[in-house]
């Protein structure tokens, strides 16, 4: 009786039926955006993920930008960095301008390992003489 309780307990340790299954969780999100007025044009994007499984955890995070002007000028910027602990930020931004006339975004993209992505994007392009258009986009996945 006592050698066959043990050779059971044995089984079930082995088929992984004593521990409960680790949790897989995986999240993702992202945001983008664009302006243009005149002869300008800008836009941004962040995007970012967090994996975690019986391995353990993985994230990603990435962001780009670009601008463009007629006759004007236009830049844009990438940068990044690991945060403290288990986080990673990114942070967009482009512009172009040609006289009075812009265009303008920025996207700010955050990784919390396992835990959330989150991601904003603002942009906005105006013309002298009338309103600027402003448009904003976010998300936070948990």
């Amino acid at each position: 009786m006592i050698r066959t309780g043990l050779i059971s307990l044995a089984l079930a340790g082995a088929l992984g039926l004593a521990a409960p299954a680790l949790a897989q969780k995986s999240i993702t999100g992202g945001s983008g955006g664009s302006a243009a007025a005149g002869g300008t044009s800008a836009s941004t994007l962040g995007t970012g993920g967090t994996s975690t499984g019986a391995a353990g955890t993985g994230s990603s995070i990435a962001g780009g930008g670009s601008a463009a002007a007629v006759d004007g000028k236009a830049q844009s910027r990438t940068s990044g960095n690991s945060g403290n602990g288990p986080v990673l930020n990114n942070n967009t931004k482009a512009q172009a301008h040609d006289g009075g006339t812009f265009s303008k975004s920025h996207t700010k993209t955050q990784v919390k390992a396992g835990e959330e992505v989150s991601s904003r994007t603002k942009s906005m392009s105006h013309v002298p003489g009338s309103k600027p258009v402003k448009s904003t986009t976010s998300i936070t996945s948990q």
